[in-house]
């Protein structure tokens, strides 16, 4: 049976002053579209799995164009539902040297923050399914997006779904009453993956890697192994936990890499230094779906399936916007050390 990946979560209508403009002084702003779980969608669908997503759009131009834009790069819309008011914004300062990015919301009350329990017939859109992904953002989000992920969550793990979480904690986003590392407790406890950057389960579940300095371009990898062991007795069920790891040196200049650990044995990748990135809105996404696409290949090596998924998100930082629009191929060739950057003819 061929893998069919579903992801769950809100697509936000992403706006964005030209270049490295300040929100202050923009007098337009670049519209494309984007969000985590979408993010991972078009990223495995990219890489030739077939994969669905799942969200709650409105029934208006902007919803339809949503659609259109998913559709292109070959994700399955069937279950998207159409209704709410509007769809939720967000804007985006990108940085550069020492001044970070800013993110804006402006999507309380969307079309996906209204979801209730009920809406979705989970049993019919994971029957044909394999693989189940939200993240922490969806849950965050408000009352009703949090129960609705519980139902989709509970009714993967009734089908026998491997489910995968990424923590994704939002800190600007939590704001609906129930404390962060309650509500994720409840639905990680279902899980099998979970992946988290180096900052997530410190800030959701209180675990913290000892003696760790995030922001000096040097993160080292084996600090994290106590924080899979930590995050993988609090949860028995999660069979494999994943760590992303950026050095921030500036804004433009980042180290990355992940670790991986699963039943006792711990994973490190090589670190890619990247000097000149475009955009790394969704990088941590094009981790998660790389690390879907090399978990489901026939018979997948953990090393190379960890090596896979940093160097997909290595490459993410070249492209604009949130979808990671690069092939397996290009991902391959990274790995097998060809980062020259030069020109295919």
């Amino acid at each position: 049976m061929n893998p069919h990946i579903v992801t769950f979560g809100e697509i936000m209508l992403r706006l964005s002053p030209p270049g490295r403009l300040r929100f202050g002084q923009a007098r337009s702003f670049d519209a494309i579209y984007g969000g985590g779980e979408s993010n991972v969608a078009v990223s495995i669908a990219n890489f030739g799995l077939p994969t669905g997503f799942v969200t709650r759009i409105p029934a208006n131009d902007l919803g339809e164009a949503c659609l259109q834009f998913l559709r292109q790069y070959g994700v399955e819309t069937r279950n998207i539902l159409r209704g709410g008011d509007r769809l939720g914004i967000y804007f985006l300062e990108n940085g550069t040297a020492q001044r970070g990015s800013k993110v804006v919301y402006d999507r309380t009350g969307s079309a996906f923050a209204t979801i209730k329990p009920g809406m979705f017939d989970w049993s019919q859109i994971l029957r044909e399914a394999t693989w189940f992904h939200w993240t922490g953002i969806t849950p965050a989000i408000s009352e009703g997006a949090a129960a609705v992920c519980l139902e989709a969550v509970r009714a993967a793990r009734d089908l026998g779904l491997a489910i995968s979480c990424d923590l994704n904690y939002r800190t600007k986003l939590w704001k609906w009453g129930r404390p962060a590392g309650e509500v994720m407790a409840e639905l990680m406890a279902l899980c099998d993956l979970a992946v988290a950057n180096e900052e997530d389960a410190e800030k959701v579940f209180g675990i913290k890697a000892p003696d760790t300095e995030i922001t000096a371009g040097r993160v080292e990898a084996t600090k994290f192994m106590p924080v899979c062991e930590q995050l993988a007795g609090r949860f028995p069920s999660l069979k494999t936990i994943a760590i992303t790891l950026r050095g921030s040196l500036s804004a433009c200049h980042n180290t990355w890499s992940a670790a991986l650990w699963q039943k006792g044995m711990f994973y490190n990748a090589l670190t890619y230094d990247i000097p000149d990135i475009v955009d790394r809105v969704g990088a941590g996404d094009s981790f998660v779906a790389g690390l879907i696409y090399a978990l489901n290949r026939s018979d997948p090596d953990l090393q190379r399936a960890l090596e896979f998924a940093v160097a997909a998100s290595a490459l993410k930082h070249s492209i604009l916007g949130d979808f990671n629009l690069v092939t397996v191929a290009e991902v391959q060739a990274l790995v097998d050390g060809n980062a020259s950057g030069r020109v295919n003819r």
